[in-house]
């Protein structure tokens, strides 16, 4: 196995925070086109909805979006740590996701560490915050899975790129 650097705390965060800006634009297009395609939904009419007066289309509405979000962010995580291991946020930052071994992730691997992301932003992000002060800059997302996100040169981050498909 070669050695690495940690991916530091920052580093992570701005990674995390180019996947999030992806995926609000995701959802954005989700939501324009089912207002444009299924303008007939009780909610998308709704007065008591724009008004912002609870009712059941208010709760069918935000109750859908919410489980669309977290299947499309559990998609999108859980494939590209499984696959390459890099999520495009971590392309640019020049890092990757890893076993503690330094093999690469199953699918499995990386749907626990998406699962242990619920578990490290339920207590005040306390669990992504533990990054910075962890010896292997492991949050507990990372302690769950048994993974590390390590630096990797241009030789890795191109190969890892090539690889995208190969699963």
């Amino acid at each position: 196995m070669m050695e690495h650097s940690y991916g530091g705390f920052w580093r992570r965060g701005l990674a995390i925070f180019v996947d999030k800006i992806i995926l609000y634009i995701i959802y954005i297009i989700i939501i324009l086109v089912e207002f444009l395609f299924f303008p007939s939904q009780p909610y998308s009419r709704s007065p008591e909805l724009a008004a912002g007066i609870w009712n059941h289309a208010t709760a069918r509405f935000l109750i859908g979006h919410v489980i669309m979000g977290l299947f499309i962010s559990a998609v999108y995580f859980t494939y590209f740590h499984g696959a390459i291991g890099q999520t495009p946020g971590k392309i640019m930052l020049k890092l990757k996701v890893t076993r503690i071994t330094g093999r690469n992730l199953s699918y499995g691997d990386a749907f626990l560490r998406w699962i242990g992301y619920i578990i490290s932003g339920v207590f005040l992000y306390l669990g992504f915050i533990w990054a910075a002060f962890d010896g292997k800059k492991q949050g507990w997302h990372d302690k769950i899975a048994g993974t590390v996100v390590v630096i990797v040169n241009n030789g890795e981050r191109r190969m890892s790129q090539l690889n995208l498909w190969s699963k």
